[in-house]
């Protein structure tokens, strides 16, 4: 499968649309992770193939990559000061937003205790 790139008008249709609804209501089928990225970063570049990895191996969460160079309005409504930054997205609740470069076992730590 692979990440799925993000625009941030994709992010209104499949993930939430934050200029009509208040309250979150995420519209996926599945849960998913959002990385915030930008091209330049060397930690966003170190946790790339991890994320790639999960996405082939744990097909019951989506994997999602946010440009914050290109996504700037997207990056502003979650405000996002430093990079990689992760949104976790369970079926039901809200979001969890998490900074910094996640090893591979933390990340499955938090598909399995968080989102499946």
């Amino acid at each position: 499968m692979a990440t799925i790139k993000l625009t941030t008008e994709k992010f209104k249709e499949d993930i939430f649309d934050y200029t009509k609804e208040k309250d979150w209501k995420y519209k996926g089928d599945k849960p998913a992770i959002i990385d915030f990225y930008a091209d330049w970063c060397g930690p966003c570049k170190m946790i790339a193939p991890v994320l790639e990895e999960l996405s082939e191996e744990r097909k019951e969460v989506n994997i999602y990559k946010v440009d914050t160079e290109v996504e700037q309005e997207l990056s502003q409504v979650f405000q996002i000061r430093s990079i990689p930054s992760m949104l976790f997205i369970p079926k039901e609740g809200q979001p969890m937003m998490q900074a910094g470069a996640l090893p591979k076992g933390a990340l499955e730590e938090i598909i399995d205790k968080e989102l499946v």
